[in-house]
C-alpha cells in the first residue's frame, strides 16, 4: 500500500464514501496481504520509497498470477525479476500493459515517464556482465533515475574506460558490473569520488568459482567508497544505486 492509496482512503472516510468497519478491513492490509501460501509486502514503498520486487523463480503459475492481480489494483511501478517468457505471459494476464526485458530477465509495468534522478552510471566489464549489468540499469530506472550505461570497458582494455572518465567523474554513484577478476570496481573507485558499488558476476573461467573469485577481489578492494553487493545481484546494485541518487537530489533541492 503506497502513500497515495492510504491518503485515497482516508479521504474516503472522511468524506463519508467509506465506513468505519470498511476502512478498518483496508488497514488490515497494510503491512502485508495474507494470501495463504504468499504474503504480499503491501506497506513496502511507505516505508522503502518502492514497492516490492517480486522474485519469480520457484513460484507456480498460479502464485504469480494472483501476485499480479494484486499489484495491478496498486498505484507505482511493478518488477517482477529473473522471469521467464512464460512468466510474462501469466503477468500480463492481469497486467496487461507490462514490458518485459529479456535481457535483464525483468518484467516491468507502470514505469514512471520522469526521471528526475540523474547522477547514475552503470559500468560493466564485459558484454558477458550485460544482463546483471541491465537488471540494475532498469531498476535504477524505475525507481526514477536517469541511468548511463558504459558497457564493455574491462581492465583487459583500459583505454575503453579512460575516454569516459568524464561520465564518471561527473556521477553520483556508479555500479560496476565485473566478472572474471573482477577489478573493474578497484580501478574506478581510485578515479572518482562518489560512492561505488560493486557487483560480482558468475562470468568466467573454472577459477572463478561462479564469481566467488570476483566477490572476494571485490570485497579486498584498495579504493575506497566501494561496497559490494552479492554475486549477479544487478537488482540489489540498482536499487542502492537509486536511493544514493535520490537522497542526493532532496540534499540538494
Amino acid at each position: 500500500m503506497d502513500e497515495k492509496l492510504l491518503r485515497s482512503l482516508a479521504q474516503d472516510l472522511v468524506g463519508g464514501k467509506l465506513s468505519v468497519d470498511d476502512f478498518l478491513v483496508r488497514l488490515k492490509e497494510l503491512p502485508y496481504l495474507d494470501m495463504g501460501d504468499v504474503k504480499l509486502d503491501t506497506h513496502r514503498a511507505l516505508r522503502k520509497a518502492f514497492p516490492e520486487v517480486v522474485y519469480c523463480p520457484g513460484k507456480s503459475d498460479d502464485q504469480l498470477l494472483r501476485i499480479a492481480e494484486v499489484v495491478a489494483e496498486r498505484d507505482g511501478p511493478a518488477l517482477f525479476s529473473r522471469a521467464t517468457e512464460a512468466q510474462y505471459a501469466i503477468i500480463r494476464r492481469a497486467l496487461p500493459e507490462a514490458e518485459y526485458f529479456p535481457v535483464a530477465r525483468l518484467v516491468a509495468a507502470r514505469l514512471p515517464i520522469e526521471h528526475p534522478y540523474d547522477g547514475v552510471v552503470v559500468a560493466s566489464a564485459g558484454s558477458s556482465d550485460v544482463p546483471v549489468a541491465e537488471e540494475a540499469a532498469i531498476v535504477a530506472i524505475a525507481m526514477g533515475c536517469k541511468v548511463k550505461r558504459i558497457y564493455d570497458v574491462g581492465v583487459a582494455g583500459l583505454h575503453r574506460l579512460l575516454v569516459h572518465i568524464e561520465e564518471l567523474q561527473s556521477a553520483k554513484v556508479v555500479v560496476a558490473v565485473a566478472g572474471m577478476d573482477g577489478a573493474l570496481p578497484s580501478v574506478i573507485g581510485g578515479i572518482v569520488s562518489c560512492p561505488v558499488i560493486a557487483v560480482p558476476t558468475s562470468v568466467g573461467y573454472g577459477a572463478s568459482f561462479g564469481g566467488l573469485a570476483a566477490l572476494l577481489t571485490m570485497l579486498n578492494a584498495c579504493a575506497s567508497g566501494i561496497s559490494v553487493v552479492n554475486i549477479d545481484n544487478g537488482l540489489g546494485g540498482g536499487y542502492c544505486a537509486a536511493l544514493i541518487a535520490r537522497q542526493a537530489y532532496r540534499e540538494k533541492g
